[in-house]
């Protein structure tokens, strides 16, 4: 472990978060010869502390401080104080994520100059192209070991993937296989091949998965130059007379206030906890929060437009063997509008256990038709759908000033509708997903609404014009130069596509932006 640095030591980095970006940052940041400090509010665990089991995993590593929500989506229903599935630890949500690892595409970097004007959504181009990102892909897919890159071969198909490639080439499906994942199919960069344990979202106990606890952090803080504060709950940045960020006021794991000096402050708490600390760092100077100007922060909230599909056969599927994402459709992914929608999704494999499938069925309540469904989970095959939602004004994270955390800050309120948009794609996923399963003797399809998801986007969305967003193509905030958003809350638009991949894409191409301007004592 690196040296602790000093409360007043103001020559450091401080990072809010420890996830895909943060996590990310730090490190590279660090690797750069740039002292770090992350803040993290959860605790760290090591790898053989994961649990192979879905609800005490759910305990050790869910985010379930209190929020609240509103809206019409499913999620407010059945699940309003959590509106997202994420985690509270060191390495954040990378430590719970399935691997997938796909590129934006090009169109996806400019859907209000591809889709045009569509009514109730705020579509807007982001400030970089594909083009821009491609070098920082293609490092980020080498550094995470993404199969079917840099030489990697792809992971082994499960029988999961078997009924899916199956169906998928019957209804005519071409660009179907078992993806780009951050999980090694072989040895490399000292972590082992991938087990098909199949608890991916508990953790990876083999090490095989790519998260920034396992295959970042520790290479920062040999560096000396990265320390990780676990347990370390952020309550607001503090500013200077000039409008510049100075310290990071945090509750350390002993419930004492600190304050950690700071030369540059960056933003990696996920798309509701990162607005929320802007909005939460409120000041005479900056009443609608810092880096509000454009009074866009928590605004754009996207979570992609998600649903699954399960099916039952006459026999034994056991999708719950090997790796739980290892299987993707690509085709509607295109934007196709004879579809009925701008945008498109990608179709992937997916498996949850026994106590989620019962949470997460319910196909109109208990009885028969429930009790059927799940008598027949070792004959069941799964997939989940992911696609672009449309970024809208009113989808968005505010301060909830009546409820308040255990240390007195306002809470965050997640604001939801669809979007005709999304209502439009999910029910043609819905079919096409079914037809997969159909084509190879499903005896029964079950259709699942949208759980919490895990792909929060949006709230401090890059922008051209200061007036448009929060950030700029760098994620520095237009209006402090020195304060920096680093996750997916940056995105202006969510694609098709997991985000994890773009998100440490742009991690590692602000960490050579940093360090340039650092050089060059602008910041």
């Amino acid at each position: 472990m690196s040296a602790p640095f000093d409360l007043n030591d103001d020559s450091v980095v401080v990072i809010v978060g420890s996830g895909a970006g943060g996590g990310t940052l730090g490190t590279e940041l660090a690797l750069k010869g740039i002292k770090v400090v992350i803040l993290e509010a959860g605790q760290r665990h090591n790898m053989e502390d994961f649990v192979n089991n879905e609800w005490e995993s759910f305990s050790q590593l869910a985010w379930t401080d209190m929020r609240t929500t509103s809206g019409s989506w499913r999620v407010h229903k059945n699940f309003p104080n959590l509106p997202a599935w994420i985690v509270k630890a060191v390495g954040g949500s990378s430590v719970h994520w399935a691997g997938a690892s796909l590129r934006l595409q090009e169109h996806e970097f400019k859907t209000r100059s591809t889709y045009g004007d569509i009514d109730g959504a705020n579509l807007l181009d982001w400030p970089i192209t594909l083009q821009d990102l491609e070098p920082w892909y293609a490092k980020a897919e080498d550094r995470m070991g993404v199969t079917r890159t840099n030489g990697i071969p792809g992971l082994p198909g499960n029988n999961n993937f078997k009924v899916f490639e199956a169906g998928a080439k019957k209804v005519g499906y071409k660009e179907v296989s078992t993806g780009r994942m951050a999980i090694n199919s072989e040895p490399r960069a000292d972590r082992g091949a991938c087990q098909q344990i199949g608890f991916c979202f508990q953790g990876c106990k083999s090490g095989a998965k790519w998260s920034t606890l396992i295959a970042e952090i520790p290479r920062g803080e040999a560096t000396g130059n990265l320390e990780v504060r676990p347990q370390s709950m952020v309550q607001k940045i503090e500013h200077d007379a000039s409008g510049k960020a100075t310290a990071v006021v945090y509750v350390d794991k002993d419930g004492k206030t600190q304050r950690q000096k700071a030369r540059i402050v960056a933003v990696a708490g996920n798309s509701i906890e990162s607005p929320r600390l802007l909005l939460n760092s409120a000041s005479s100077m900056f009443p609608d929060g810092l880096a509000n100007s454009s009074g866009q922060v928590g605004r754009n909230y996207m979570r992609h437009m998600t649903g699954s599909v399960y099916a039952i056969f006459e026999k034994p599927v056991h999708m719950y063997r090997g790796t739980t994402m290892a299987g993707i459709v690509r085709d509607e992914a295109v934007n196709d509008t004879k579809r009925g929608f701008a945008g498109g999704y990608e179709l992937e494999t997916l498996s949850i256990g026994v106590p989620f499938m019962a949470a997460f069925l319910d196909p109109g309540g208990w009885g028969r038709s429930f009790a059927s469904a799940m008598d027949g989970y070792v004959n069941m095959a799964g997939l989940w759908i992911v696609g672009e939602d449309m970024p809208q004004e009113t989808n968005r994270v505010t301060l909830n000033t009546d409820v308040k955390d255990a240390y007195g800050m306002p809470v965050a309120n997640v604001h939801f509708d669809d979007h005709p948009n999304d209502v439009a794609m999910r029910n043609h996923a819905y079919a096409q997903g079914a037809a997969i399963y159909d084509s190879v003797g499903a005896t029964r399809t079950l259709p699942t609404p949208p759980y919490p998801s895990t792909h929060n986007l949006g709230t401090n969305r890059m922008s051209e014009k200061p007036r448009d967003g929060v950030v700029n193509k760098h994620g520095q905030t237009h209006d402090i130069p020195n304060l920096f958003i680093a996750d997916g809350s940056q995105f202006t638009t969510g694609g098709a596509e997991n985000p994890t991949l773009t998100i440490v894409a742009l991690a590692l191409r602000q960490a050579d932006f940093i360090a340039g301007e650092m050089t060059r004592k602008t910041i």
